[in-house]
């Protein structure tokens, strides 16, 4: 037996532990001071195998597919239905070896690159800076640009900002307007740089911070009016001393968020398959995707010890599953299945992201199609939802809501002499008033009964829809894409200001409550 409380950053959500517990949730009063933010439920769409071309970009002359522009119209509506938020773009890896005055202009005079950290393939360029843009607009989300600091200069990266923001006379807007933009698109969100302690350049964080503040300074005048949202490449998953590097070195001023990348990989020598894993390959995924938590934690206990007003905001801009591509697939361009186990890092792990929103304000999956643990696969003409996707939409409702602390006591998932909470949950406040209760049962063979304990909120009725199937290795295909969707549920009880539900094994549940 394990006995394991979690004080998180708001100071009022608990976990506890014990063999035979009683799943309990406690509600407190909403929270009047933390919001929720949109920006939780970002996406990553890097130059990495199909997600951009073949998946979101299938070419202005293709006659077999419907898009505009060159984008798929089924893409744009499948994100749309999902609000995204913001959309980060063009890497990853590939961020800092991305010149984007390669990708503007006509595209027949664009230049070729060679794609060297994914797969090694050449690309033509024919996406670039207006295409990526515009299709934000199309998908009415906001853009995030990642920098190239790794093998880009000062003066690149601060002609970007001159071309897609500024509307005045000058040499980057003025190329703007002769590429057939006469507006500019006002881009706030900036990477300065992307896992610069690895990819973008193995600095140390020593150096990047010095480096950080050049590129920064460069990038906005002094009081940094056009509103700039810069982010620090952070730490890579438990690495405390690069975020206490950055805070420490970097003035408040000069940055708006530190960015923290961390997957739930159990060996990244051999990280078993997306569909066929074994029930101790489950444990470990999830309990790599549960670390998540005290990553946080530990991040944060950092930044406020430099930024104790929470001016800087982490920015988990790379999260997610990563298993072994699908057999037959080309290495480099990282296609994996999502199964109900991706399911069940999604929901836990936007639990947490909500629990922890005084500081988590903003967030990327990675990634969005044909890459990772995607919200969306594409074959052909054909497109289908993975259950990632369902969960998000299922708990889009949160997006920009009030926090409502919890309490939350859980039975273990136990596996051999190991265990971790069976039962993530959080909750929410809208500005209609409706209250929303999300909970995750990552057990794989046990269902759980959850009592839920309103406090002062007061219920006339509950509704909810549930996410689960009879096998935990259930997952869409393209011949049978609807096998995992979300359903209405209809057992939970309302009494006074109780709610009991019985929960199954690996099931994701969202409550309603009016």
């Amino acid at each position: 037996m394990i006995n394991v409380k979690i004080k998180l950053s708001i100071a009022l959500l608990s976990v506890c532990m014990f063999s035979n517990a009683q799943n309990h949730i406690k509600l407190a009063d909403p929270s009047n001071e933390v919001t929720i933010n949109k920006h939780i439920y970002g996406h990553f769409a890097e130059h990495l195998g199909r997600c951009i071309y073949d998946g979101f970009y299938v070419g202005e002359a293709n006659d077999s597919i419907s898009h505009t522009a060159g984008v798929r119209n089924d893409v744009v509506d499948a994100l749309k239905k999902l609000q995204i938020p913001n959309l980060r773009w063009p890497g990853g890896c590939f961020a800092d070896t991305y010149h984007w005055k390669d990708g503007i202009g006509p595209k027949g005079a664009r230049p070729s690159i060679v794609n060297n950290w994914w797969g090694g393939v050449t690309e033509d360029n024919s996406f670039g800076t207006h295409d990526f843009l515009n299709m934000c607009e199309l998908l009415e989300t906001e853009p995030y640009l990642a920098g190239n600091v790794g093998s880009g200069e000062v003066q690149e990266l601060a002609d970007w900002v001159q071309y897609v923001n500024f509307a005045g006379k000058s040499p980057m807007s003025d190329l703007r307007r002769e590429n057939g933009r006469e507006e500019p698109w006002n881009v706030k969100f900036w990477g300065v740089g992307n896992e610069a302690w690895g990819c973008g350049g193995n600095m140390t964080a020593e150096y990047y911070s010095d480096i950080y503040r050049k590129y920064a300074t460069f990038m906005a005048d002094w009081d940094n009016s056009g509103g700039l949202y810069r982010i620090a490449s952070g730490a890579n998953s438990a690495d405390y001393h690069w975020t206490e590097t950055l805070m420490k070195n970097i003035p408040n001023h000069l940055m708006k968020g530190v960015a923290l990348h961390h997957y739930a990989v159990i060996n990244w020598n051999k990280k078993g398959p997306s569909t066929k894993f074994s029930d101790e390959e489950y444990f470990k995924t999830m309990k790599s995707a549960w670390f998540m938590n005290e990553l946080i934690e530990k991040h944060t206990a950092i930044m406020d010890k430099y930024d104790p007003q929470g001016r800087v905001d982490l920015v988990v801009d790379e999260w997610g599953g990563w298993y072994e591509v699908e057999p037959g697939t080309n290495p480099g361009f990282l296609y994996q299945q999502n199964t109900m186990r991706d399911a069940m890092i999604a929901g836990m792990t936007l639990n947490i992201f909500h629990n922890h929103a005084k500081r988590v304000r903003m967030a990327n999956l990675a990634q969005t199609i044909n890459v990772l643990q995607a919200v969306i696969l594409t074959k052909g003409k054909d497109m289908i939802l993975t259950p990632t996707y369902h969960v998000m939409e299922m708990y889009k409702v949160h997006q920009d809501a009030l926090l409502i602390p919890i309490a939350l006591e859980s039975d273990n998932y136990q596996y051999g002499e190991d265990a971790i909470p069976a039962i993530s949950a959080s909750a929410s406040k809208d500005k209609q008033g409706k209250v929303h209760i999300s909970v995750v049962n990552i057990d794989p063979s046990q269902q759980k009964k959850v009592s839920l304990d309103l406090g002062a909120i007061q219920a006339k009725n509950v509704t909810g829809r549930i996410l689960t199937t009879s096998n935990l290795r259930e997952h869409n295909t393209f011949e049978q894409p609807n096998t995992v969707v979300p359903k209405e549920y209809k057992e939970a009880k309302l009494q006074g200001n109780h709610i009991e539900i019985a929960i199954p094994a690996h099931s994701v549940i969202v409550l309603e409550l009016i």
